[in-house]
């Protein structure tokens, strides 16, 4: 019986593994080039702008202290995260994240809406030590943040993103470590809490919560029995 092209191809390791390279690769090719030229991907959504240079600190302070581990900045189009969280995200958010922390894991809240949320001294109790306000939070203290951050490298920082299309102009760039004279990595870290998905309601008056311990948000643990209950962030 003569050997058909598929069992060729099976039997042939070398060419298997030619001709799934090529198909993956082909496929990839068709899925994500057109995402860069299409405008909804590449085109900043009104009101985005890039990170000053204290947001941008507090930042780089997330990343460095592992917060995407547990919590998420990406709302997906469901019912039941939109009515927890806000809008969902879109993608021209996203323009200025170098890299994005869209995240993988929930164990505490999403966090791409929070920016507004709660007051600058609430979320200070929460990361100096977040059973203060949420009794059953296992998120881990952060008291080392409330030290100076460092702003020696903060132009060359500034200058490696203008590299990468973030409009970044000289005197932004200049400016910069005077914007963070006597700033703390605890207020930085606030600071660029306090921005994020704050872009789509530009414009819109938004309420805070009171840092009192009677006004804390259900803990993330508690998240399948209170669905609805203000979310712990980091």
């Amino acid at each position: 019986m003569a050997q058909s092209k598929h069992d060729f191809i099976e039997r042939k390791v070398g060419w298997l593994i030619v001709f799934t390279l090529l198909t993956v690769s082909v496929g990839g090719l068709v899925e994500i080039v057109p995402l860069f030229h299409m405008k909804s991907t590449t085109t900043p959504v009104e009101g985005l702008k890039p990170y000053d240079p204290v947001r941008l600190v507090g930042r780089d302070i997330y990343i460095r202290e592992g917060c995407y581990n547990c919590h998420s900045q990406m709302i997906r189009p469901f019912r039941a995260e939109t009515e927890r969280y806000g809008h969902y995200s879109v993608a021209g958010e996203y323009v200025y994240d170098h890299p994005f922390q869209w995240g993988s894991k929930r164990t505490g809240p999403d966090l791409h809406r929070v920016g507004g949320r709660y007051s600058d001294q609430w979320h200070r109790i929460h990361l100096l030590n977040p059973r203060d306000v949420v009794p059953e939070s296992n998120m881990p203290a952060f008291p080392w943040l409330d030290r100076p951050a460092k702003v020696d490298d903060i132009e060359a920082k500034m200058n490696a993103l203008r590299k990468v299309g973030v409009p970044y102009s000289d005197e932004e760039i200049q400016g910069a470590r005077k914007a963070l004279e006597g700033k703390t990595e605890l207020e930085a870290v606030i600071a660029y809490l306090q921005g994020l998905g704050t872009a789509l309601n530009a414009g819109k008056p938004s309420v805070a919560v009171s840092a009192a311990p009677a006004e804390a948000p259900a803990a993330a643990p508690a998240e399948a029995a209170a669905p609805a209950a203000a979310p712990e962030n980091k």
